[in-house]
């Protein structure tokens, strides 16, 4: 191994007492590809399996805690028949020697009708995503926000007996944790709305409901994280000032992590064209004495990765570039960096163990992932 890479080779531990290997984790992402019934495919236990070894730790695609909160080929956590299939995946994962956590969600106002068979997505408000597909979602009665803060601690129970080492909460990239916190998708006046302390009163729920679940089931160290988007461009939208204070609040959680989703990892804020500095450094410098930061984006090389962590962050994760060179993580280990794939050849497919629904969405996505031309 080149020597100047060995930083991101030293074990971290997390503030539950987890500790992992080292300092490169599998950001989630979805396949696309679980059975209809939320069932873990083989193909997807193929592809974790390709690209967990030697990873700290890896993140899962996003399971559903409730079936009205998924989209297609979504993962499900929303009933007890589905611990068996999660178990299996945990197993995938955990034989190649790294930690598995499970991304639990509710799509919210971003599911369609079509794949909820019919019934109509919900959302804190009946406002509809700016998207020229958007269905106007149906807002959630008090009682039901009650049982889809318990659905969360149910599914992190069920994460736990699983086998999973932690859940990751997902309260990024549109999805329901984030429309409660957002004044876009939130224009309620109860409550869980009307004032950015009530719009974090739904996330911070959710939080005491996944503790309660791990102090009562789990009987080891588990791991509990939360994935924030740190702005929106709606207006009105999620402001950065927004986020630091609810980070602000989720620093006394007893978190182990907060995971700051962006597109790229040295991207600067999107509204505040003041702050000539990354997002993730800004977030770092106001909280990151205080709570483990990941940091995510267009993570490529191992330099890339290391310019990370100078920011100060202890944990990176890649996405994207772990799609396309699943053996990444081992090529750096062993100094072989300069053979590390940059985009997919086409003819690899059967090597890369990229499952067909995910393989048609990235086809579909020019340049979400770089794909060689034949």
């Amino acid at each position: 191994m080149n020597p100047i890479y060995s930083n991101l080779f030293e074990p971290f531990t997390f503030p539950s007492g987890v500790t992992i290997d080292n300092r490169v984790v599998m950001a989630p992402m979805t396949t696309n590809s679980a059975f209809e019934n939320g069932m873990v495919t083989t193909d997807e236990h193929n592809y974790y399996k390709r690209r967990a070894t030697g990873l700290g730790a890896v993140i899962t695609s996003c399971a559903q805690v409730m079936e009205n909160g998924k989209f297609a080929g979504s993962f499900s956590a929303a009933s007890d028949n589905r611990i068996e299939s999660l178990s299996k995946l945990a197993k995938t994962i955990q034989h190649t020697g790294s930690k598995a956590i499970l991304q639990i969600f509710h799509v919210g106002r971003m599911g369609t009708s079509t794949t909820l068979r019919g019934e109509q997505p919900v959302s804190a408000s009946a406002i509809p995503a700016l998207r020229e597909t958007a269905e106007m979602p149906r807002a959630l009665s008090d009682e039901e926000v009650k049982e889809l803060v318990k659905a969360f601690g149910e599914a992190t129970r069920r994460a736990i007996q699983a086998g999973f080492d932690g859940v990751e909460l997902h309260g990024a990239n549109t999805y329901l944790i984030q429309q409660f916190f957002s004044p876009h998708s939130n224009r309620r006046e109860d409550h869980w709305g009307g004032t950015l302390e009530k719009r974090m009163n739904f996330p911070l729920a959710v939080i005491e409901a996944a503790k309660q679940a791990i102090k009562t089931y789990a009987d080891k160290p588990f791991i509990l994280g939360y994935r924030i988007s740190p702005e929106e461009m709606e207006k009105p939208g999620i402001t950065l000032e927004d986020t630091i204070q609810l980070l602000t609040k989720l620093k006394d959680q007893h978190l182990d992590y907060i995971h700051v989703s962006v597109g790229s990892m040295m991207q600067q804020s999107m509204r505040e064209k003041s702050l000539e500095k990354p997002i993730i450094q800004f977030i770092q410098e106001k909280i990151g004495q205080e709570i483990p930061i990941i940091g995510v984006g267009l993570i490529q090389t191992p330099s890339d990765a290391l310019e990370a962590l100078e920011l100060g962050i202890p944990l990176v994760a890649i996405g994207r570039e772990l799609i396309v060179e699943p053996d990444w993580i081992k090529k750096v280990k062993e100094g072989k960096e300069e053979t590390i794939r940059v985009e997919i050849d086409p003819h690899n497919r059967t090597d890369l163990m990229i499952p067909d629904e995910m393989w048609e969405y990235i086809s579909s996505k020019p340049g979400w992932v770089p794909i060689a031309k034949n």
